[in-house]
């Protein structure tokens, strides 16, 4: 039957690369990108990401290109674990945010990189209050490229402001705070990954929960396509990410932001 002008009134648009789309329901595959319908929202205006200043424990982000790919596979078990133990905690997948280059004000002066950051056009500064109130974060990765995403780098990128604290003497906001790492992809890279992000925030006064970052990749042998199959079916991934999450709950309830504050030296770069 033929559809109505009504039913083809949709408009969609494909979170990865910003393709748009009209029709009733979105493509089975992006034509520009071939990122799958799920990548696809109906298309809104957009407010700026807000925070309502309700702590939270963990903060669990998505920093992968496809919210709904493999990255996603990780971060919904993350989420799961999460439900099932009880704790507070908030989702976010980077592509449906705004989030824009770092200014680099700290190359032009030290005191010019502040927090807040003065960047307040986009969506960073509500993630980076979230990060100051929450007590734990967990990050998802794709290997692209023996490295993490464009994206999860111009996110961290813009921690920039809250690391700087320490460096204008000033009194830091995340000592002491948990992180846990989760990383997948095709091939090789996984490892490097992984230390790339801790180094964030390693130099925010982070604290790795033991066993704090897994990585699991499927291989060149296979075509990138059965990847998702992979990861969806694989009982060692859904173990590790589990035990990921409980390692960072665990660390996390120690509360050694609060017993190591004004004992611990900051030695950042």
């Amino acid at each position: 039957m033929k559809k109505t002008s009504q039913e083809e009134s949709k408009t969609w648009k494909c979170s990865v690369c910003g393709y748009i789309y009209k029709g009733n329901e979105p493509p089975e595959e992006c034509p520009q990108c071939s990122s799958s319908s799920k990548e696809y929202s109906e298309l809104k205006e957009k407010q700026k990401l807000g925070y309502d200043g309700k702590k939270f424990d963990v903060l669990l982000i998505n920093g992968s290109s496809h919210r709904a790919h493999n990255t996603g596979v990780l971060t919904d078990l993350a989420e799961k674990t999460l439900k099932s133990k009880g704790v507070s905690f908030r989702r976010f997948n980077l592509n449906e945010l705004d989030i824009q280059h770092c200014w680099c004000c700290y190359s032009m002066r030290d005191s010019a990189c502040t927090y807040p950051c003065r960047n307040q056009l986009d969506d960073a500064p509500a993630l980076q209050e979230m990060i100051v109130d929450s007590k734990a974060v967990i990050i998802a990765s794709p290997i692209n490229w023996n490295n993490m995403s464009a994206r999860l780098k111009d996110f961290l990128d813009r921690l920039t402001c809250l690391q700087n604290l320490y460096l204008l003497k000033k009194e830091g906001l995340t000592t002491g705070k948990v992180i846990g790492i989760l990383v997948n992809g095709h091939e090789d890279g996984g490892m490097k990954t992984a230390m790339d992000i801790f180094i964030y925030f390693q130099q925010m006064g982070f604290v790795l929960a033991p066993f704090g970052f897994m990585y699991r990749t499927h291989g060149a042998q296979y075509n990138a396509k059965t990847d998702n199959d992979f990861f969806k079916d694989d009982e060692k991934l859904k173990n590790e990410v589990e035990g990921i999450v409980s390692n960072v709950i665990e660390t996390m309830n120690l509360d050694l932001e609060t017993k190591l504050k004004d004992r611990i030296v900051p030695v950042s770069e």
